[in-house]
């Protein structure tokens, strides 16, 4: 089974950016859709951004104008650049493979800490 791990995540200031890298084990990634997730302390996995595998992208509203995806699918791997980080973007985020239902495709990795503190 395919496998992605994601890396990029750290502690920055409000105002701040990281890029989130989701880099995937095998060379199938690039035909299907990917999507950044995310869990703060205390509540539920929600979905961020995703991007299919021609370049349609969705973001959840509360990201939108502040986060970019991408897909590097010569080197797959999908990106996340954060800027203006807020206190309420510190979350472990993840990615998966998303199939025809929108539902992940894979066991979920460890994630990513981000944290946005002063």
């Amino acid at each position: 089974q395919e496998q992605l791990a994601e890396s990029g995540g750290g502690l920055v200031q409000p105002g701040g950016s990281l890029r989130l890298a989701c880099a995937a084990s095998g060379s199938s990634s690039d035909f299907y859709p990917i999507g950044w997730f995310r869990q703060a302390p205390g509540k539920e996995r929600e979905g961020v951004s995703c991007i299919s595998s021609i370049g349609f992208v969705y973001y959840a509203s509360s990201v939108k104008g502040r986060f970019t995806i991408s897909r590097d699918n010569a080197n797959d791997t999908v990106y996340l650049q954060m800027n203006s980080l807020k206190p309420e973007d510190t979350a472990v985020y993840y990615c998966n493979g998303l199939d025809s239902d929108g539902a992940s495709m894979f066991f979920w990795g460890q994630g990513t800490q981000v944290t946005v503190s002063s």
